[in-house]
């Protein structure tokens, strides 16, 4: 037997002031008074689990309610996977908090983060399952009913596999069909490329040559006044040459003190030799201007059609080198990916092949578990004094002609409470007395691969008394060596199968009541059991009755 729920801790909720409940292993019961609030810890834990509230839950005269739940996730791993998916993992326990105001404000922790009540309700699902008259009946779920037969048979790793195969193959055939619907589209795509890209590469545009047929294209129009400015140039600094040539030989006169004019000499001479070197500077450079209408005609032409491809497309002309090269990226990506639809196809049909295998398998499988568990559920209902009711596995096949990440059948669990009825959903026509001990049975009947930890049954013997009421009990404490029980009754022959009796009860304290559970000891739970059997005045024959039941039921 293992540890689930470990600790409840309840504050200034309805009518509890203060309440503390240690949740031991195996089979909890929970009892007391007519009136005495056996289901307010249910309830409460219930808010942890995501339930509604509102400020009705608060106590009266006090500002806040709060609850506080802590789970062992230690032998839970899909709760341990979810928490540290989240960033919310915490060592091996796992504390849900839920704390309503007197505004009527709501605010939901895990581990002591905010969280939302579909976390909440997310997480709690793997956690612990609730059998009431209202909340948290799992086994009204579709999913949840696929997901019980398959760990009756012990089909998970199969159901794990055809789910993979499914969504591989989903995956591929969207990728498929987006390819395969959008050919005409594609092959436009490809076409205008190709165009493109043909049209760009038959310009031949060269590495800078751009710049340099502008510069060329300047130099062609100016060519004129590029030789004429230049010519006059040279004639301008011929006469400055000559101008200091004069002056050199001006100073250089034997009337002037040599020495003093060193400086003077270096400088005319200097500027004499540069000004030679300009003209020869400018002669090069005019030696390669020609007026050459043709040749200007000619780089015109050349960057007219480049500005025109660059307009076409709606770029800089500098931009066409690195325009050519995306595009010719784009047209061998769009090339390829037409190129993947017959391998795309071959892989569907492995993986449709592999999936028909696996999903027959498990289909096959799924058949003989239901026969299995139809068969156990009813002589365990027949037990529980439900010999009328039936259980039908219904398995029936989609109709859908894709693979279904679920199998080629759709589960769900049908009832039928009187010959001759027609079958139904468990939730259209059980009534929750009737709903907890068809879950009773189903959980004892699949017990040895149960998937929820802990389980609550919140009146389950409603209605029932006598043999099946022990009957009740023992079922309860079978599957109480599998999981972690907690229920609240009120027969005797239920409460002493318990390992662990907590009593409810109110108390006046003030003016006001209080309602609190006390965990009872062996003599306690003694006399709470004949008091449950005789009623307000306990005689000996019923606490000696109850000894006898609770040796029985502990046996």
């Amino acid at each position: 037997m293992i540890t689930m729920l470990t600790d409840l801790v309840i504050s200034n909720y309805t009518i509890v002031d203060k309440l503390e409940i240690d949740i031991s292993r195996g089979l909890t019961v929970i009892t007391g008074e007519t009136g005495a609030g056996k289901s307010i810890a249910l309830d409460a834990l219930g808010l942890c689990l995501g339930d509604r509230a509102d400020a009705s839950a608060v106590r009266l005269n006090c500002e806040k309610a709060e609850i506080n739940a802590t789970f062992s996730v230690k032998e839970i791993p899909e709760a341990k996977r979810w928490l540290e998916n989240r960033d919310l993992g915490s060592g091996t326990d796992c504390m849900l908090r839920r704390v309503i105001t007197r505004e009527g404000r709501s605010r939901a922790y895990i581990n002591g983060s905010p969280s939302t009540l579909k976390d909440c309700g997310e997480l709690g699902s793997l956690l612990i399952d609730v059998h009431s008259q209202h909340a948290h009946q799992s086994l009204l779920r579709k999913e949840v009913q696929r997901g019980l037969l398959d760990n009756f048979n012990e089909n998970n790793e199969l159901a794990n596999k055809v789910e993979e195969t499914a969504s591989d193959w989903l995956r591929l055939k969207k990728e498929r069909d987006i390819l395969a619907g959008a050919d005409d589209e594609l092959a436009s795509s490809i076409q205008l490329l190709a165009y493109q890209v043909n049209e760009l590469q038959s310009l031949q545009l060269a590495e800078g040559e751009l710049k340099h047929l502008e510069a060329d294209a300047k130099r062609c129009a100016n060519a004129v006044q590029i030789l004429e400015s230049g010519h006059e140039s040279i004639s301008l600094i011929e006469k400055s040459e000559d101008t200091a040539t004069k002056a050199l030989s001006l100073i250089d006169s034997k009337i002037h003190d040599q020495s003093t004019l060193d400086n003077a000499r270096e400088l005319i001479d200097s500027a004499r030799i540069s000004l030679n070197e300009a003209i020869l500077d400018i002669k090069s450079y005019i030696e390669e201007i020609e007026v050459n209408p043709s040749k200007q005609a000619e780089i015109e032409t050349r960057l007219e059609k480049i500005y025109e491809i660059a307009r076409k497309h709606r770029i800089f002309p500098e931009e066409i080198s690195t325009f050519h090269a995306q595009i010719k990226s784009k047209l061998n990506e769009l090339e390829e990916g037409r190129g993947k639809l017959p391998l795309l196809d071959e892989q569907l049909k492995a993986l449709e092949s592999e999936y028909e295998e696996l999903a027959t398998r498990l289909s096959k499988n799924r058949h003989s578990a239901a026969t299995d568990l139809e068969t156990k559920t009813h002589v365990l209902l027949s037990s529980l004094g439900m010999h009328l009711c039936k259980i039908v596995v219904a398995l029936n096949k989609r109709k859908s002609p894709y693979p279904h990440p679920k199998g080629l059948e759709d589960i769900e669990l049908l009832v039928s409470t009187n010959p001759g009825s027609s079958e139904q959903p468990l939730g259209k026509i059980a009534s929750g007395g009737e709903l907890s001990r068809i879950s009773l049975a189903i959980q004892v009947a699949s017990a040895n691969t149960a998937a929820i930890p802990s389980i609550v049954f919140d009146e389950i013997d409603s209605g029932i008394g006598g043999a099946v009421a022990e009957t009740v009990g023992n079922l309860l404490k079978q599957l109480s060596r599998n999981c972690q029980i907690l229920c609240v009754t009120h027969l005797p022959q239920v409460a002493a199968f318990g390992n662990s009796h907590l009593f409810a009860s109110k108390l006046e304290d003030n003016g006001s009541v209080k309602a609190t559970i006390t965990k009872l000891g062996e003599s306690e739970k003694i006399e709470e059991i004949a008091r449950m059997l005789a009623g307000a005045k306990v005689t000996e024959s019923a606490v000696a009755n109850a000894k006898e039941m609770i040796e029985l039921g502990q046996s």
